[in-house]
């Protein structure tokens, strides 16, 4: 479990991811020695139960909807169990590289506690929100599921106002509403996906003005000793 934003906390419920991104900066994170298991399980909730500061659960991985329907269910009515908990917040990209996932039993998995559910999917290009896609997220928001975007900022893959205007008004057609567009993370052998920050800002700027608000992600980058996520206009002032 990592706590280390105010108000909410993360659980890391599995190594499994359904694919694996060329881009990803976890690549490299022990998975195998962090997996959930019933010890853990109990000392996380145990935590959680203790802090009433905490109101909001993030379940990731790995994928956390590469668990079974059963598994899912048994962790949410745990966590329910817990007063001051108020939402569940589940990161995937299952709804868009493995649809099918979605089936008849895991919407309503995720919509029956008291706690209201939000599925943060992550898209970084129109091109992949096809019509089994936006079948899957119509059963998820047939059963209340919030639903958000997160997109990485890749050179050559959606590095043009054209193709990110493209992604937000298409997750928007199939009821997603954008939320982060995230600068990329260092890793090894990730390089050439990078964009300069100069060019991310000004690259934003254009996206702003071409959007309606609601439909321009936020753009920022994850650092370390941060108590959230650092808007990029923060990261231009402090480099002059």
């Amino acid at each position: 479990m990592l706590h280390k934003y105010r108000g909410r906390a993360l659980l890391i419920t599995t190594g499994a991811c359904a694919i694996h991104c060329r881009y990803c900066f976890r690549r490299a994170f022990p998975y195998a020695d962090a997996q959930l298991h019933k010890s853990r399980e109990d000392a996380a909730l145990d935590y959680l139960a203790a802090d009433a500061s905490i109101g909001e659960v993030i379940l990731s991985g790995g994928d956390p909807l590469l668990l079974s329907d059963e598994r899912l269910t048994a962790l949410l009515c745990r966590l329910a169990e817990i007063p001051h908990l108020k939402r569940i917040r589940i990161h995937s990209r299952v709804p868009l590289v493995l649809p099918s996932r979605i089936g008849a039993g895991l919407p309503s998995v995720l919509s029956g506690t008291r706690l209201q559910a939000v599925l943060v999917i992550h898209a970084n290009h129109a091109q992949e929100l096809d019509s089994t896609v936006d079948a899957a997220l119509s059963r998820l928001r047939g059963e209340g599921v919030t639903l958000l975007n997160q997109a990485v900022l890749l050179r050559g893959v959606n590095d043009s106002v054209q193709a990110l205007a493209e992604l937000s008004e298409t997750l928007f057609l199939q009821g997603v509403l954008p939320y982060y567009l995230h600068l990329l993370d260092k890793a090894a052998g990730t390089s050439h996906f990078d964009l300069p920050l100069a060019q991310a800002l000004a690259l934003h700027r254009e996206l702003r003005d071409t959007l309606p608000g609601y439909l321009v992600p936020r753009l920022v980058r994850e650092q370390a000793g941060q108590a959230a996520k650092t808007p990029a206009e923060f990261l231009a002032a402090d480099s002059n």
